[in-house]
């Protein structure tokens, strides 16, 4: 590729993201705000839809739930002794669903077969203009708090069954549905919740720690200034994880991008919008890892900040100060959110060792540090070798 297609694809790259945060950050969410006579007594007043996937179409809508309707449940199947999943999506440009969902659903039968997935359909509420759709969500987690009430009081269903998963806006709106229903449900599980219009919004519309039981947050895109970020900065659950500091994760830089697209021409550019959303992503394949690989779980480290864990300062697993990331995370609730880091490969599966080297230099006169580089090479077992610069 000549330079100045390269420069083009920098600038273009460079407007997508900027125009994308812009229009996240100029305008004020749609105004619909949650209050206590939310409950909705009417159900056609909801306009979110509940698909109960199958393991074996697990990209395809082939049965709905629909609230107030008792003879729907039983004709989709529904396991009633079973786990129940909720996954609610995120913004979008096509209004259509993205390539992950049918991989969620397909990973979660895979480790729960028995279990229900219900995938919820907000798809023209979501979208809109970012910041009517962020406004949205309020409305989404009335629906499915709703949703939740009336199957634990018609059915007998247990909350403690329940385990929501949002990602981006949809984790927001997961938690305003666990802060709305009558009883907690058991776990919800944010996926990169969205950082614009809700950095400095209060816990009655953003995803909190007193939503659920339980909530686990993973942050993979949190760069930037926080009113400009696409994930949220701050932590908003028990536990909050932020794989390679929460910033740009491994194969989503725009070095790879380039090299992406010299390797497969067009096929490359055409993959663009995809590349863009990578880091944002992650959170979800992270999540989907932990699901098909039990034997290799991501283990994350109780730090105060990214440079303190990239310094080698925070790898200990005394007192609960190391959990696994995603779907065995060790459900530990302090009073305090706790922040966890952990270093990621670009590629599933994500697992990578932490090794903590420790120098000490001994001199009889006075010592000056000086710039001398310095490298560890790490051998494997199976042959493989890498060296890696050490930092003082």
């Amino acid at each position: 590729m000549r330079s100045g297609g390269v420069l083009a694809l920098l600038i273009w790259m460079h407007c997508l993201l900027s125009c994308y945060k812009v229009l996240a950050t100029t305008e004020t969410p749609a105004t619909t705000t949650v209050n206590s006579i939310w409950r909705k007594t009417d159900f056609k007043d909801i306009e979110s839809k509940f698909s109960l996937r199958t393991p074996e179409e697990p990209d395809e809508d082939t049965c709905y739930l629909i609230p107030g309707q008792e003879q729907s449940v039983g004709s989709c199947h529904f396991n009633h002794t079973s786990k129940t999943f909720v996954v609610i999506h995120g913004w979008t440009v096509t209004g259509m669903y993205e390539s992950w969902v049918p991989k969620l659903v397909d990973a979660l039968y895979k480790r729960e077969p028995n279990s229900n997935v219900i995938v919820v359909d907000w798809l023209q509420r979501a979208q809109q203009h970012y910041p009517v759709s962020a406004g949205y969500t309020q409305l989404v987690g009335q629906d499915v708090a709703s949703f939740i009430d009336w199957m634990e009081e018609t059915f007998n269903y247990p909350l403690d069954n329940i385990h929501i998963l949002g990602y981006s806006l949809g984790a927001h709106a997961a938690g305003v549905a666990g802060s709305l229903t009558t009883n907690k449900v058991n776990r919800i599980t944010g996926l990169d919740p969205a950082g614009p219009t809700f950095e400095y919004a209060g816990t009655s519309v953003t995803l909190s720690p007193d939503d659920a039981e339980f909530v686990d947050v993973v942050h993979t895109y949190s760069v930037g200034t926080p009113d400009r970020s696409i994930g949220i900065q701050r932590p908003v659950g028990h536990i909050d994880i932020y794989p390679n500091g929460g910033s740009f994760q491994p194969g989503c830089s725009i070095g790879d991008t380039i090299r992406l697209i010299a390797e497969n021409g067009i096929r490359g550019i055409i993959d663009m919008d995809q590349i863009v959303k990578c880091s944002h992503e992650r959170s979800i394949h992270l999540f989907i890892d932990s699901l098909l690989h039990e034997e290799k779980p991501n283990m994350a480290y109780r730090c105060n900040s990214k440079e303190a864990f990239d310094k080698g300062l925070c790898l200990s697993c005394r007192k609960n100060r190391c959990n696994t990331l995603g779907y065995k995370v060790n459900k530990v609730r302090g009073k305090r959110s706790v922040k966890m880091y952990l270093k990621t490969n670009g590629q599933m599966p994500f697992k990578v060792f932490h090794y903590q080297v420790k120098v000490h230099f001994f001199a009889k006169r006075n010592f000056t540090v000086t710039n001398q580089p310095f490298v560890v090479s790490l051998y494997g077992t199976k042959g493989e070798s890498e060296n890696r610069p050490l930092t003082l």
